[in-house]
């Protein structure tokens, strides 16, 4: 079976190796000239961790990957610590597999180093696609064009691919910003910071921040705030001294970490209610194409790879013909738990944000009952493996 994916993101280089790990002829269309990630951290989970291990990246993830203690939750002024949730050996322990805090960058250099030359062609924009009865025929913005048995839209919140066989339709602005900044460790070692995944919660506002780069050589903050900001890009810039001002009155180790950037990039956070259908004919969606969620849960790209291994384990099996079917039961499949994600992950935006008073302090009473154990979802979330799920089924 011939398989194009577009997109060569994170989602879309997992469906390279997950597709030809299963045998597929795969071949992989990203329309920028490079692959180049921007200067931002990235977490993930056991869920997806599992899954890229089996692919034979344990050994460079291990390198290039920073393993965080745990994740520490605390408050927004006196950084009281709110919960603890156990990772390093405890996760491994736990849930079978690591967790991990990367650079993007190097996250995508160790998928993309994994892709056999010739299945990646850069510099490939979608600008249309047709279907017929036994193929789909892809056409570029150079001119070139290429068919498949099946095409898989990996290529994000605005896709092409999903544009084009469900029609246009706009994301929801969540009404919230983020900046971000990256700084080198020894510019903050005075701080001395955990080697954690730390929350602060606070009034209509929360701040994230951990260690990046092999040997944790950066660390990596997103600062998350109200705003009408609605421009959705990595690279635009923002203000430093915007920044602080959001976190006026916020407990001095945020602020000096703020503080300790050159320059700060900021990002407006768009979702889409959950899709009623990913798959047409011989198309289908993963990643962001498919179920776009804000980042209060960390899935995003973790959900990307869960559907890239569980289209791989539905196509290996099937002939051309059966292309319907299979896509079918990847789409049933996936939906619910990804679904689960972008529900949950705007329910955090409102539970993370709390103003101080008698629902922070019931939600504050309720993380502290169950500190010493795993934090209330990742039982589901963190111990699934979908592609065990999927043999058993």
């Amino acid at each position: 079976m011939r398989i194009i994916v577009i997109g060569a993101g994170i989602g879309g280089l997992a469906a390279a190796l997950t597709l030809r790990r299963a045998g597929l002829d795969v071949h992989l269309f990203e329309q920028a000239a490079e692959l180049r990630e921007v200067g931002a951290g990235i977490q993930i989970s056991p869920n997806a961790s599992r899954i890229l291990n089996r692919l034979g990246l344990e050994d460079p993830m291990r390198r290039m990957g920073v393993r965080p203690h745990a994740i520490v939750i605390r408050r927004w002024d006196d950084g009281r610590e709110l919960a603890r949730q156990p990772l390093a050996d405890a996760c491994e322990r736990n849930f079978g597999a690591p967790y991990y805090n990367f650079h993007r960058a190097d996250l995508l250099d160790l998928l993309s180093a994994a892709v056999p030359a010739g299945v990646l062609h850069l510099d490939h924009r979608c600008v249309g696609l047709s279907q017929h009865a036994d193929r789909v025929e892809v056409r570029f913005h150079n001119g070139a064009t290429a068919d498949a048995d099946v095409v898989v839209g990996a290529d994000g919140i605005h896709s092409t691919v999903r544009n084009a066989v469900m029609g246009p339709e706009s994301p929801r602005f969540s009404g919230h910003v983020a900046y971000r900044g990256l700084i080198p460790a020894d510019r903050v070692a005075h701080l001395g910071l955990e080697v954690a995944a730390n929350v602060w919660w606070g009034p209509d506002h929360h701040f994230v921040h951990y260690y990046v780069g092999a040997g944790a050589r950066y660390h990596n903050w997103v600062a998350l705030t109200p705003g009408e900001w609605r421009v959705e890009s990595w690279t635009a810039r923002g203000e430093v001294a915007d920044a602080l001002k959001e976190f006026a009155g916020w407990h001095p180790q945020v602020r000096a970490l703020i503080g300790a950037v050159e320059t700060t990039n900021r990002w407006a956070l768009y979702d889409r209610d959950p899709l009623p259908r990913w798959t047409v004919g011989r198309v289908t969606l993963i990643g962001d194409a498919a179920h776009p969620m804000l980042p209060y849960m960390a899935q995003g790209a973790v959900q990307s790879i869960e559907d890239a291994a569980v289209l791989a384990k539905c196509l290996e099996r099937a002939a051309a013909h059966e292309v319907g079917a299979a896509l079918s039961r990847y789409e049933l499949t996936r939906k619910p738990r990804a679904s689960r994600c972008q529900e949950g992950s705007r329910h955090n935006a409102v539970m993370f944000h709390l103003a101080d008073g008698e629902a922070q302090r019931k939600r504050d009473a309720n993380l502290a009952s169950s500190a010493t154990a795993p934090l209330p979802q990742n039982a589901w979330l963190y111990g699934h493996d979908v592609e065990a799920e999927f043999e058993q089924a």
